[in-house]
């Protein structure tokens, strides 16, 4: 029953995606500043009370609204996932329920069974090798940080960032991930998201706006950007263009967690080579809470 229930919201978000039919803690910011304010225990909002977290970091997810935990996922898991995701670009394993979404900017006449096609995979709960991503330890241990227990997995994905064609489509504009989500209250929810490999600005990193997530929901609609727009992603239409940003340069193997309303985004991939994450939303079902919308 509740995988029944995870299915239909997973609908439902992909409704809202317009799919196609077919420890350390150091985030280390390259533009504007974050800080670590001073909190009084009974002042914490978006964690919760845990032996994991140092009181240091509990204050700078408070403040900024995301958290940087270096090396946490072993690179054996890693490689793992990423002959996965290699099995079923070249169709060797179909897994039941997979969104398979291909690179915009390539026609069907080029088409051709290999991780070069495939920008990503998402909705991989049936899938045993990538779905042993929401069940590891070391990731579980932190999103009861922000969570509390009787969690579930609601989105899972595995992006795979293509090489920018000049047309500035591997661009993902800023926006607040609730924006797609049907489920509430966004204070239990939270992202784990995993480099795959190093990111950097150079192969289009995670830039984030810290401290968004004290805000309310923006609209969202395409970007009013010059040159190209991928028809999959919406961005917030309002927001402080003078606003500090932060870029989280990361190793294979971090991990960030990130309130589902921090204003985030990435930028081109201008490498020749994929840029790999694979992350999940995790959410606490509270009853009588949840609420779909």
């Amino acid at each position: 029953m509740e995988q029944l229930r995870a299915a239909a919201r997973l609908q439902i978000v992909l409704g809202h995606l317009g799919r196609p039919s077919a420890g350390a803690v150091v985030a280390h910011p390259t533009s504007g500043t974050i800080s670590s304010a001073s909190f009084h225990p009974q002042q914490f909002q978006y964690t919760l009370d845990n032996n994991v977290l140092t009181l240091e970091q509990r204050k700078f997810y408070e403040e900024n609204g995301f958290l940087v935990i270096k090396n946490l996922v072993p690179d054996a898991d890693i490689q793992r996932f990423r002959n996965e995701f290699e099995k079923i670009c070249r169709k060797e394993v179909k897994p039941l329920g997979l969104t398979v979404m291909r690179d915009v900017t390539i026609s069907k006449s080029e088409y051709a069974p290999s991780e070069k096609m495939i920008t990503k995979v998402q909705d991989f709960q049936e899938d045993k090798e990538l779905f042993r991503y929401c069940t590891l330890p070391e990731i579980l241990k932190y999103v009861e940080c922000f969570t509390g227990p009787n969690i579930m997995a609601m989105h899972t994905m595995l992006i795979n960032k293509p090489p920018d064609s000049g047309k500035k489509t591997s661009r993902h504009p800023l926006h607040q991930d609730l924006h797609y989500f049907p489920f509430r209250p966004s204070d239990l929810i939270v992202c784990a998201w995993t480099a795959m490999e190093h990111i950097s600005r150079n192969n289009g990193c995670l830039v984030v706006l810290p401290g968004t997530h004290k805000g309310s929901l923006k609209p969202h609609d395409y970007p009013k950007w010059e040159g190209g727009v991928n028809k999959m992603f919406h961005g917030i239409q309002d927001y402080e263009e003078n606003k500090a940003r932060v870029h989280l340069v990361m190793e294979k193997g971090d991990t960030v967690f990130f309130h589902p309303l921090l204003i985030h985004g990435s930028g081109q991939n201008k490498t020749q080579g994929f840029r790999k994450d694979i992350w999940m939303f995790r959410a606490r079902l509270v009853k009588g809470e949840r609420t779909n919308l």
